[in-house]
């Protein structure tokens, strides 16, 4: 990996940790409040026991916190870690019809692809042959939904989304950099004046991780393995890296791919299906919202990878207390807190005369969400968008600089 700036030697000071703690925090909690609920609605689709679905937590959250401070920590830049949300997604269907010890060779088979794919060196040049412009388009395609999502909660609880909405413009106006810490809090105090959020019944608990022996078959390794594999690669590794990319950090992809398949293949007996380094949340914590200074956003890492390990080591129990949090608080937090990452991203997008066309045809494929072939919308959005810079320009920019 490569080593970490110079720059980012200086002393942190307490104005240098808040707001990348904050980003931290609110990835997390749009984590575990948006998506999670799909790992527990595949745990009861395979029929595991609630020790088994306690233990899927703890596996695959410790393994997303230790993973995503220790490649903070080195790199000295915003490596964001999180489970492959498309791949739990399609394991709501898959796990229905394979055995539970196979579906964790499953696991183990894809994990050790991602080893080999990060070792290889392959992926780092497949991401360094992305155009920039496509890189920004694809970015902002995919998060516009969230942005749309966050005023589109005003047809669904108007007193809370107005609330954040407003909140959010006037900080802004009078204390732009406190404007996400601010509607987070008054958020969350608003949500408790209300009772809106159900706590009284939650217990809790320590996790116990619980190991299974793990068993092959072709059976899952074709219909588990392979398409864990294929989805999580491009469905969260490819717009992961881009968005570090387009935010300006420079680590190697391959690094990244090793140590989180290295982590998902300790973690895979566990119960951990995949974690890889995140997208959509991670935009949350490399852009300005974090740190003005880039070389200060890399705390945000740090700061989720230990919230991670704190709902890993409670297991159920805090994984249930964000996802007690009203949707609407969560889309609109989220949405709130990627307007300036969107807006940057279509401003680079649409930059250079040159790509612009491509770009914006990559960025409006993207928010399509298209779906075919069982592949997410993040992969054809990219898809098209290379088609169509090949074709408007004659060529991609090539591999140069691969492997300096």
């Amino acid at each position: 990996m490569d080593a970490p700036a110079q720059s980012s030697a200086t002393p942190l000071r307490l104005t240098d940790i808040l707001h990348p703690v904050i980003a931290g925090l609110v990835s997390v909690i749009v984590n575990y409040g948006g998506t999670f609920i799909l790992v527990f609605q595949a745990a009861k689709v395979a029929g595991l026991s609630p020790e088994l679905t306690s233990s899927w937590v703890w596996a695959v959250s410790i393994g997303v916190g230790l993973s995503g401070l220790a490649l903070s920590w080195y790199s000295r830049e915003p490596v964001i870690t999180a489970w492959s949300t498309p791949a739990a997604a399609f394991l709501v269907t898959a796990l229905a019809s394979v055995p539970y010890s196979e579906a964790i060779g499953a696991y183990l088979l894809s994990a050790a692809g991602f080893v080999v794919l990060g070792l290889s060196g392959c992926f780092e040049r497949l991401v360094r042959v992305v155009p920039g412009g496509i890189a920004a388009g694809l970015l902002a395609g995919i998060l516009l939904q969230f942005g749309i999502g966050a005023f589109a909660s005003l047809s669904v609880d108007p007193s809370l989304a107005g609330l954040l909405i407003a909140a959010y413009v006037a900080f802004k106006r009078f204390t732009a950099r406190y404007a996400v810490v601010a509607i987070l809090l008054l958020g969350l105090g608003y949500l408790l004046l209300q009772g809106q959020v159900g706590l009284t019944t939650l217990r809790l608990e320590f996790a116990s991780p619980v190991f299974t022996a793990p068993t092959f078959s072709l059976n899952a390794a074709l219909s588990v393995a392979l398409p864990l594999f294929l989805i999580t690669l491009t469905g969260q590794y490819m717009p992961g890296m881009l968005v570090l990319r387009n935010d300006g950090f420079k680590t190697s992809a391959n690094p990244i791919v090793a140590v989180t398949g290295m982590g998902s293949l300790l973690m895979a007996p566990f119960g951990s299906h995949a974690f890889n380094i995140a997208a959509i949340t991670a935009a949350i914590c490399t852009g300005k919202e974090a740190h003005e200074n880039p070389d200060k956003r890399w705390v945000a890492g740090i700061a989720a990878g230990v919230c991670y390990i704190l709902v890993g080591v409670f297991g159920v129990t805090l994984a249930s207390v964000f996802m007690a949090l009203p949707g609407t608080f969560i889309t609109t937090l989220a949405g709130l807190a990627l307007l300036g990452t969107i807006g940057a991203s279509l401003a680079s997008a649409l930059a250079d005369a040159r790509s612009r066309e491509s770009a914006l045809i990559t960025f409006l494929a993207a928010a399509a969400n298209i779906s075919l072939l069982g592949i997410g919308g993040a992969f054809w959005g990219l898809v098209i968008g290379l088609l169509a810079h090949v074709v408007l320009n004659g060529r991609l920019p090539g591999l140069r600089g691969a492997s300096r």
